[in-house]
């Protein structure tokens, strides 16, 4: 594959990035580029998968934390990740409609929207949030734990982010690109 950094064949691969590949592939039915680029550094390639076991074993559920990956993802003109999370979004009951409103920070609730604005401000402003939005945010009924949980999100989502930008990730899931929307709201 043509990408500035070198997606792995998991099947040649050994030692660290070889057992972290089975794991993936244990876990998932398939390993995605993505993943076979993180293969290049094992260190890497487990944060990666600590973060994401990290983000899973808080409070947010996982319907929510695919809005959240869109959101960061189009903050971050990520096609890759706007791509994946689309896919794992509706595996996770997003609809369509809903996938590409949680792009725009837009939720059915107050809440929800509340907290994908939020993320989406993290992700602009390199976490120089202002007061206003952090009690917008807990207006909404966010505690300062959720804050931070929002945050970790956004960390684990924006490394995804930048490894996409810089290797140039091949897509290898239904196309969706940044900026381009079928549904906007009112």
């Amino acid at each position: 594959m043509s990408t500035r950094i070198e997606t792995l064949n998991p099947e040649t691969t050994t030692g660290k990035s070889k057992e972290l590949f089975n794991a993936v592939q244990k876990k998932l039915g398939f390993i995605p580029n993505l993943i076979k680029v993180f293969g290049n550094s094992p260190a890497t390639f487990q944060t990666y998968l600590s973060l994401g076991e990290l983000t899973a074993s808080g409070n947010f559920s996982n319907k929510f934390r695919e809005q959240l990956a869109l959101a960061i993802a189009e903050e971050n003109s990520c096609n890759y990740c706007l791509s994946a999370h689309t896919a794992i979004g509706k595996m996770n009951g997003l609809t369509e409609e809903q996938a590409e409103l949680s792009r725009q920070g837009i939720a059915a609730d107050a809440k929800a929207q509340a907290g994908l604005q939020f993320a989406q401000a993290v992700a602009k402003n390199r976490g120089q949030v202002s007061t206003e939005a952090i009690k917008a945010v807990k207006e909404a009924g966010y505690n300062d734990g959720d804050i931070l949980e929002i945050v970790l999100n956004v960390v684990s989502n924006t490394l995804t982010n930048y490894v996409n930008h810089i290797a140039e990730t091949e897509v290898d899931f239904p196309s969706v690109e940044a900026g381009k929307f079928l549904v906007t709201a009112n």
